[in-house]
């Protein structure tokens, strides 16, 4: 994995937190993953270890989560 994944759903806790996140360590370097559109995706971020979201992905594979805002069992639903 050469760029970080930001997982979010959508929710405005999310779109804030993607905005920091990108200035933080620039678009070149994120892919976003709305999983809250992009539900085929779902399975990709638990599979990663993603367990609530917004969460970061890093390229070395750790999940970073930032601000509990739904758990993935909430976006599943």
């Amino acid at each position: 994995m050469n760029k970080a994944i930001f997982y979010h759903a959508g929710c405005p806790v999310c779109v804030s937190a993607e905005h920091d996140i990108i200035g933080l360590i620039g678009s070149e370097k994120v892919e976003v993953v709305n999983i809250g559109e992009q539900r085929d995706r779902i399975q990709e971020a638990e599979n990663a270890g993603v367990k609530s979201v917004p969460a970061v992905v890093t390229p070395n594979g750790n999940v970073l989560h930032i601000n509990f805002g739904a758990s993935m069992e909430d976006v599943k639903s």
